[in-house]
């Protein structure tokens, strides 16, 4: 049995890559549509008024991150399957 270091180790570093990104964009995609919360009045921080709706700039790059991540997904089953 021979195995290949140097083309396991490739395959390791690329997952491991691959991996960290799909999460941070779907992280982005989840911050992107989530709502923030609104301050009150004044000098205290600690009191929050309620909350806001994400802007519509950042509600479509967090639905881009979403599908950036779907495309990810569906090409790592279409190289599976084929």
């Amino acid at each position: 049995m021979n195995i290949e270091w140097s083309a396991l180790g490739e395959v390791f570093g690329v997952s491991v890559v691959v991996t960290v990104g799909i999460v941070c964009l779907f992280t982005l995609g989840i911050v992107g549509t989530s709502r923030k919360p609104q301050q009150a009045g004044g000098t205290d921080t600690a009191v929050v008024a309620g909350t806001t709706a994400p802007t519509a700039l950042a509600r479509s790059g967090a639905y881009a991150c979403f599908a950036l991540c779907l495309a990810a997904v569906a090409y790592g089953i279409f190289l599976i399957v084929a």
